[in-house]
Parts: C-alpha cells; structure tokens; sequence
C-alpha cells in the first residue's frame, strides 16, 4: 500500500494534476513543511526527466508537468515566504533569469525557475520578451551571481549575443556566470553568444548554478 508522499509524487509524474493539486492541499492542512512539499516535487520532476530521455514523454507532457508545478508554487509559496521570515534559511545565492527580447516562450524558464527554487536559491524571474536594458537594469539592482538567459526559437540566438555583448560594454560581464538555455542550444551556440555554460534541461541547469555557488552535491 502506497504511502500519500508516494502517492504524490506519482500523480505529478503521470501529470495526473486534479489529484496533484488535491493531495499538495491535503500536505498543506496537514502542516507538512514546504520545502518537504517542494522536495517531493523535485523528485517527481526528476522522474518526468528520465522519462522524457528515454523518450516516453515529449514536450506536451513537459509543458504540462511547467503548468502543474506552477499551480503547486502557487499553493507553497506563501508559506515558504512567511516561514522563511526570521527562520535562517540558507539561500545558496541569486540567479536572474528571463527570456530574451523577441521571443515569448517560458514553459523551460518556469521549470528551471521553479526547480532552483527547489534547490535553495532565490530566483528572479523577469519573464519573457527581456530587454536586454531591462537585463542591465535588473543587474544593477539585486547584483545576482547568475545570470540565465533562455530562449526556444532561433532568432534567440542573436537576442542572447546581443544581451551578452551589452554586458561586455557595461563592464560587467565578469561580475556573474551567464547559462543559457532552450530550444538547440549546443556548443556552437554557447560559443557564437559567450556564455559560460547551457543546460539541456532544468537539473543540468540546477547543477550548473550548485557548481558555481560552491553548494556540495
């Protein structure tokens, strides 16, 4: 007989969202920790991506398991804002992410953003479309250690050069780890923009940052 943590864990797997989002109220009015919530949800996540390797899922179900974890973040954050208040949580650092000028998509971004979270570390999502003023600005303001910038189509590509090229003529480049992600990034592409690193996925992306922050595995 499964357990409810189980149980959990398989419904956001098998992208069952009604029981989902049933059993993420039940955790709650339970008095379950969030990061306890949260941490279940990365293990759920962790089965979603093997099964897309190994091709069982595609993108519709990724895009799926994004709006079912936004849902859920919709339920935990709350809590996680007010038990972090005086509670000492470590934050591990701060990565400023956003899709680049042109370019609409942030079902990658929303899963990368929610699973850094996961992870420990406070994340600045400035959406999609980002100008690459709006990049410099917002670095300017909360001084991140990473900066991720993603992108599904082609013309990305560009967006992201010329938003790396930007940070170059400010003379900042060298303050933060650039990642970038979505769409055929690849080596070629990590070249022709100057980033320090892409992720093919959210845990890869996950680990970049842990990397770079110095957090053991």
């Amino acid at each position: 007989m499964t357990t409810l943590k189980e149980d959990y864990v398989a419904s956001i797997a098998d992208m069952d969202e009604d029981k989902a989002l049933e059993i993420t109220q039940q955790l709650i009015d339970a008095g379950e920790a969030p990061m306890e919530i949260l941490g279940l949800c990365r293990s759920a996540m962790e089965i979603v991506g093997q099964r897309f390797e190994q091709e069982e899922y595609f993108l519709p179900e990724l895009m799926m398991a994004g709006d079912i974890l936004e849902q859920i973040g919709a339920l935990v954050r709350p809590l996680m804002d007010a038990n972090s208040e005086g509670s000492g949580q470590t934050v591990h650092g701060t990565v400023l992410i956003g899709t680049v000028h042109g370019d609409l998509h942030d079902i990658g971004k929303n899963i990368v953003t929610f699973m850094l979270e996961l992870n420990g570390f406070k994340v600045i999502d400035l959406g999609i479309d980002v100008s690459t003023k709006a990049f410099l600005d917002a670095i300017a303001a909360n001084k991140p250690d990473i900066v991720g910038l993603s992108g599904f189509l082609t013309l990305a590509f560009d967006a992201m050069k010329e938003t790396l090229d930007a940070f170059d003529d400010a003379g900042i480049r060298n303050n933060f780890k650039v990642m970038i992600g979505g769409g055929q990034v690849d080596d070629q592409i990590l070249k022709f923009t100057g980033a320090d690193a892409f992720g093919i996925n959210a845990m890869e992306a996950v680990n970049l940052c842990r990397k770079w922050t110095g957090v053991a595995a």
